[in-house]
């Protein structure tokens, strides 16, 4: 991929109709544009297609990018194309949830809210788990099965956040790249180990903080830091490979 400051340049001759720099663009980024189209092979939409859409993702984010959001291109553009290929299989109808794991996806949140309140504490997913009698890994799937993409200008549902949109609250320093990484990660998730997998899957499609997957799991926020770590560090040669 192009260096930050090339990536500039060749920016603002897209925003001014030069159709060269946007074909550079998007060529320099087809590793990234490919990274985040593995994650939606085998959900009823053909490669070449995913491919297309998300090159349209990211000639969207072309002309929505503004160099005052602070963030790189590639850090905006990742949810503009996972989103525009999310758009396409919700619309189409590729991504389907069946009304039994939305029910059941309903009764795992009320347990949960009705816990919360009685215990004053969230219940561990082992809890959760064993409640429904389901594995762990089939409870956080039928929880984020039912989760909606988000817009990255969907205002937040807080009160005191309503001006904010979720563009607005994007890291704006030394995370961009780690950024990133989270999300090609997401790739390799299959081939991590049980307990792994599932902080994998807290973490990063369910945006909880580590010291809240340390409940969930039942082990310490240290171990859950080192092994976060490592299976980064992993993946990391893996893609060096």
């Amino acid at each position: 991929m192009l260096d930050e400051q090339t990536t500039l340049q060749y920016l603002r001759l897209a925003k001014q109709g030069d159709k060269r720099a946007k074909e550079v663009l998007l060529v320099e980024n087809t590793s990234l544009l490919k990274c985040i189209v593995k994650r939606y092979l085998k959900k009823g939409v053909e490669y070449d297609d995913l491919m297309q859409l998300a090159s349209i993702g990211f000639l969207k984010a072309l002309n929505g990018f503004n160099e005052e959001f602070g963030v790189r291109l590639s850090t905006y553009a990742v949810p503009m194309i996972a989103g525009e290929i999310k758009r396409f299989m919700r619309d189409d109808g590729a991504i389907k949830v069946s009304r039994a794991l939305k029910r059941t996806a309903k009764d795992i949140n009320a347990f949960i809210e009705n816990y919360s309140i009685s215990h004053g504490e969230q219940p561990k997913l082992k809890t959760v788990a064993e409640f429904f009698e389901m594995s762990e890994a089939d409870v956080v799937f039928a929880l984020d099965s039912c989760k909606m993409p988000l817009s990255i200008h969907e205002h937040s549902e807080y009160k005191d956040e309503k001006t904010q949109e979720l563009i607005d609250r994007l890291p704006v320093k030394d995370t961009q790249e780690e950024m990133i990484e989270h999300l090609q990660l997401h790739t390799a998730i299959e081939s991590l180990p049980e307990r792994e997998r599932k902080i994998i899957v807290l973490r990063y499609f369910r945006d909880m903080t580590q010291s809240e997957v340390a409940k969930q799991i039942g082990v310490s926020l240290v171990q859950i830091s080192r092994i976060e770590m490592k299976i980064m560090k992993d993946f990391k040669l893996r893609l060096a490979e």
